[in-house]
């Protein structure tokens, strides 16, 4: 183990569950690396993802965004490609776009359509799909209402759902926030988890809360933050 490992572990207290707000800050204790790092929230779920009923997902908009520039691809025409360029998109076009990805191009990180350019997308499930990169009306990337959809995403929007193992991670910021920033936004994120508690989920649903950063230890949070009263 390095000496900045060392030093980092040395910062937290081994199976000690702190608050989100304590979390933070000895996050921010945390010996530096070169780069600013990610910071991402984990949460473990009694839940079986095999269950449709059982599967946990949804959309949140952080306050304070995640500190990464947001691409954003709109598949759209007529007045809703003009409100998706008025909002910012960064690319916008139709049929011409799905013959450039065909190609291999990937410049983008999110992708929104409006529902009659479905058709055309839905040639690009080999492209878009295993990189989760499809649009979908549940994460509010297929609609008409293009404009919002890319407003929202430049302000933070992100999708979060369950891995095969009943598992969610999250990037809620970078080590450069604030503590009150990544405490604002791992709490908004908190809460939508909670919300979002499938009605057939019984018994326990949040297991485990772990927070850190991308070269950092990871460190215990109570499970019940965010838990609505």
């Amino acid at each position: 183990m390095s000496k900045r490992m060392d030093a980092a572990h040395a910062v937290v207290e081994s199976g000690k569950q702190y608050t989100l707000k304590e979390a933070v800050a000895l996050l921010k204790k945390i010996p530096p690396v070169k780069f600013d790092e990610t910071v991402e929230v984990a949460i473990d779920l009694e839940v079986d993802p095999k269950q449709t009923d059982q599967m946990v997902r949804g959309t949140v908009i952080l306050p304070h965004g995640t500190g990464r520039p947001v691409k954003v691809l709109v598949f759209a025409k007529g007045d809703a490609e003009r409100s998706a360029k008025e909002a910012g998109a960064d690319v916008v076009g139709a049929e011409d776009l799905v013959q450039k990805i065909q190609t291999g191009w990937l410049g983008f990180d999110v992708v929104v359509s409006t529902p009659d350019l479905m058709k055309e997308v839905g040639k690009l499930g080999k492209f878009l799909g295993p990189r989760g990169l499809m649009p979908s009306p549940k994460a509010g990337t297929v609609t008409n209402d293009v404009g919002r959809a890319v407003t929202e995403l430049k302000k933070g929007k992100v999708e979060f759902k369950i891995d095969k193992q009943g598992d969610i991670h999250l990037g809620i910021g970078k080590k450069s926030f604030s503590e009150q920033a990544l405490e604002e936004n791992g709490r908004v994120l908190l809460e939508a988890i909670w919300k979002a508690k499938p009605a057939s989920a019984k018994g326990r649903y949040v297991s485990g809360v772990s927070i850190a950063t991308t070269m950092g230890p990871g460190i215990n949070v109570d499970p019940g933050e965010g838990r609505p009263e």
